[in-house]
This record gives C-alpha cells, structure tokens and sequence, in this order.
C-alpha cells in the first residue's frame, strides 16, 4: 500500500505497487491528472521522469521515460508536478544540439529559458489560419520546380529502406532559404531513432556548411527508450513554434524518420496492452500523427510560419503501409524517392511522376517566383509522362523501330533525369538556374510538342529562340 505525502508543489507517493516494464502502477493515487508528469525517484537518489497514461479514482498508470531495470516497486518514490511536460524554449537554443527531451549534447551549458510552454501543444486553430503562401528555395530542382516547398505546408518525404533520404533531408537542412532577405529563417531538425553514426553526420554536415548556426538540432538515437522518441517531436515542435509565433520567424521543421516515430507508438502500445489494428499499430496512431502535423501552419495576423518535411521510410516500398498511409491523409502531398532512379546511381532519386505538391500553385508564378514555372513545371511533368510510354513502346519493337519524335523524346527523357533531376549532395541550384535548366533540357523536343506553355512563353525561353 502505498503513503502518500501532500506537498504544496507536488504530491508525493511512496512505493510503487506493480512495475511491468516502464508502466509503474500506483494504487489509490488522488488528484492526478491524465499526462501530468511524474518523477520516479530511485533509492540511489536517480531521477527519471513519466507521464500518467491513465488515471482513475483508484490508481494511476505512469510511463517512465527511461529503463526501468534493477528497480524495485517497493524502494521507489514517485512525485507528482501537477501539470503535464512543460520544456524550456529560447531563442538560443539555435544553434544548439539536444537529445530528445530538449536537453544538451553538445557539452554546452543549457541555454537561459525565455519561456516554459507545455511539450504536447495543440494544433494550429482552424478560424485562426491563414492559407499556406510563398515559396522555401531548397536547391534541389525536382523539388523547387515542379514539387515547390510552401511556407506553412506539410510535405512528406517517402522512401524506401536503404535510400538516400538523411542526405537529402540534411541537404534541405542545409541549402533551405527564403527570398525575402529582411526576414528570418530557422531550421528544426529532428532525428529520430537513428544511429550514432548518423545522429554524428547530421550534426557534422550542419556544423561544415555554417548551417547549424541557424538551427536547432533534436538527435533522439537508436538506443534511447521509445518513450522518449515518442515525445521528441512535440518537443521540437514547441521550439518551432516560439520561434515562429513570437519571434516572427519563418521555420523550417524536417523530421526524420517518422516511421521509427510509428514503431514506437506500437512498442508502446503492445506494452499497455492496447487492441492492435493494421499491422499491430495502435488505433490512435492517426489522432498520434495528426497531433504532431497539424502542428504547423500560418496564422492571421502574425508574421511567422512552420513548415514541415517529414521523412517516412516505406517497409518494403509499400507506399499502402500504415504509417505513409495516414500520412497522406493529412499532409499536402508528397515528395517519393524512386528505386529505379536510385539504381542508376541519380541523386536524388526523386520519383517526378508520383510526387505532388498540391499547395505549389499559390506560391509560384509572376510575381512570386518566374512568370514561366507554372506552365514549365506542367510542360516537364506532361513530357516526362510520355517518356515512360515510349520507353514501354521500345522494351516491345526496340529502340530502331521508333520514330523520330519518339526518339527525341527519349533524348529528353536521358537529359531530364542526368541533367535536371540529377546534381550533386553539395550542389544548391538557385531558382533561376532550375527553371533554365528545365527549359535547356525542353530543348530536346520540337517546339510543336510544348503544348501546355503559350507560344509567348515559348518565344522567351525556348532556347535558341
């Protein structure tokens, strides 16, 4: 039976009756609160914090956020806070390395806090929104022309295992930028579940490129409890949003890999005993993933903006899996990397064809970005398409048998994807340098076939014109 003690700060349980794993059960505990955090108090003095998963009038179910080997129910001391997770937020934290509860790694002392705010936040309310708008330049040309990354939106990364998505997610990180040069620009980078190995190259490619200095990097690796990658992002996420709601920053929030993120929400899950649905995932994992996307956006009034690129890795490339499933139910299209380009050594792989960024029309054309992207990012998606019919028709008759016109758009084709889509890890292409590109390799084909561009357009661009 456990002897609670009252506190005017916090409420104070000795012992615990049953520890399963990181679940510690505290019988009849009073006045607790569904995700009120509470520390669990070793008899060595040792901390680790929790959250209340459940609560009633007769006990209280809290989740420790760390290993719970060695210890025993009866030695252990459990504090409630009152109050849910609540993390410090600075604007100096930029430039700073984390682990994933917001604590340093980088050896540095912790910067000052400007303000405590609560971990879990809330979604952006819907009257108060403002329609996502204007352009994020990230270098990368299958992205800025015909996938263009929208101030405010959510646009997805799906991979497959073994692809080169931390390099391109650390390439955006690295090249990202706005036009407007009076205003300003963070990044939060998230690592989730990944290696030392790679949590080292993310911050190494940061710190080389003079990146880091505009960013904050949140490294959850492979070997920290699930619980803790489970909160990783929401505690990222409150750094995005102070900066942006009241330093009037615009942020830049890349994720990766949200699918680790999946998998220990159903770790979790399988320990609480939940009924599993689709593949042993939790029922709540779309409600878990809306909380975490809807977390980003614009606001009437207000200046600043959180735009997010989450990483998703597809097991077995299967785009129906679960977690990209969901995903795409809430996000604003996706950016999908393409084993067949990987295969021909083409960095990055990004899969034109079925990528979509569905937001891209409100941010691109005269007097946004170049009066000629909406019609040249149509043209290329249209030439491209009939690419692959002509590469279906030469698998069958042989490339000799073709035509002429479907010859050139074979050239087109070679051209498009070694020349456009392809270019190097260090390589940040401005936007007028992408859309010339397109327009150099569209002069593979005849004019006559550039049918969603105006001849006026064609006369400007076209080269040789």
């Amino acid at each position: 039976m456990t002897r609670e003690h009252a506190s005017t700060a916090m409420r104070e349980y000795m012992g615990v009756d049953q520890l399963e794993g990181p679940l510690a059960v505290i019988e009849a505990a009073s006045a607790v609160g569904y995700g009120e955090v509470g520390e669990v108090v070793a008899p060595d003095g040792s901390v680790q914090l929790g959250e209340v998963l459940e609560v009633s009038d007769r006990r209280a179910v809290v989740q420790i956020w760390g290993e719970s080997d060695g210890l025993r129910p009866a030695e252990l001391k459990v504090r409630f806070r009152g109050h849910p997770l609540r993390v410090p937020v600075a604007r100096e934290m930029l430039g700073r390395v984390f682990d994933g509860l917001g604590r340093p790694r980088d050896g540095l002392p912790a910067p000052i806090a400007e303000k405590r705010v609560y971990a879990r936040g809330a979604a952006l309310n819907p009257v108060t929104r403002a329609s996502p708008r204007d352009h994020i330049v990230t270098g990368i040309s299958a992205i800025d022309a015909m996938n263009t990354l929208v101030r405010g939106q959510k646009l997805p990364i799906f991979s497959g295992s073994g692809m080169p998505h931390n390099e391109l997610a650390a390439q955006i990180a690295r090249q990202a930028q706005i036009s407007e040069e009076a205003e300003q620009f963070a990044i939060v980078f998230v690592a989730l579940g990944v290696s030392y190995d790679t949590a080292r190259d993310f911050q190494r490619s940061l710190t080389e490129s003079g990146g880091l200095s505009r960013a904050a990097l949140f490294l959850n690796l492979a070997d920290d409890p699930p619980v803790e990658l489970a909160v990783t992002p929401h505690v990222a996420l409150s750094l995005a949003e102070f900066l942006a709601f009241e330093h009037d920053m615009h942020v830049l929030a890349i994720l990766t890999d949200m699918t680790s993120y999946g998998e220990a929400m159903r770790e979790l899950s399988t320990r609480r005993e939940e009924v599993p649905t689709r593949k042993g995932y939790p029922g709540h994992l779309y409600t878990d993933l809306a909380n975490i996307y809807e977390r980003c956006g614009r606001i009437q009034g207000q200046v600043g903006s959180i735009t997010q690129v989450p990483v998703l890795t597809m097991p077995n490339d299967d785009i129906t899996h679960p977690i990209p499933d969901l995903t795409g139910y809430i996000t604003e299209g996706q950016i999908v990397l393409s084993r067949d380009l990987q295969q021909q050594e083409i960095y990055p792989p990004i899969g034109v064809l079925p990528s979509l960024s569905r937001l891209m029309k409100d941010a691109i054309g005269e007097g946004q970005t170049r009066a000629d992207h909406p019609g040249l990012s149509n043209q290329l998606y249209a030439a491209y398409a009939q690419v692959q019919n002509v590469r279906g028709l030469a698998d069958i008759i042989g490339k000799e048998e073709l035509g002429q016109m479907d010859k050139d758009y074979l050239a087109f084709g070679d051209a498009f994807e070694h020349q456009f889509l392809a270019q190097r890890q260090d390589e940040a292409r401005s936007l007028p340098e992408t859309l010339d590109l397109g327009w150099e390799v569209l002069g593979k084909l005849p004019k006559e076939e550039l049918t969603r561009v105006s001849q006026k357009t064609i006369d400007e661009h076209y080269p040789g014109s």
